[in-house]
């Protein structure tokens, strides 16, 4: 018989089995360079947008504080207008209230206004006559 020398011319033995592991080791090594390159990729991207979203936002933030501001502004303005004007207004009905009376006399009819402003035009022209000089009979 003669000595056992393995199995090694059928898988190739040590060297065999290093070569493999090699070659694992490189395709595992590309899969992840390339997985690697494509996550940063995707980050670099996603990165690049938000900054632009997010200074998209802050000018729209700025904007819409200083739309508030001068509607807030242009509110009070209105606000002491209409205060200011409701106030007049007050004033004005308080007058006519107090005019009222006087203009319109609810208690004598029409005939009888006619008929007063028949004699106060009467007197009225008497007294022309008598600062005329003409003579009253």
């Amino acid at each position: 018989d003669s000595p056992y020398k393995g199995m090694q011319s059928e898988n190739g033995g040590v060297v065999g089995m290093l070569e493999v592991i090699e070659s694992d080791f490189a395709r595992l090594e590309a899969d992840t360079k390339a997985a690697e390159a494509s996550a940063q990729k995707e980050y670099d991207t996603f990165m690049t947008d938000s900054k632009v979203d997010k200074e998209a936002k802050t000018k729209d933030i700025e904007h819409k504080t200083a739309k508030k501001q001068d509607e807030s502004q242009a509110l009070t303005t209105k606000n002491a207008d209409l205060e200011g004007t409701q106030k007049e207004l007050d004033a004005a009905l308080a007058y006519f209230d107090k005019l009222k009376p006087s203009c319109v006399d609810a208690g004598v009819s029409y005939d009888d206004r006619v008929a007063r402003r028949k004699e106060e035009i009467e007197s009225l022209q008497e007294a022309l006559r008598i600062l005329n000089g003409e003579d009253i009979a």
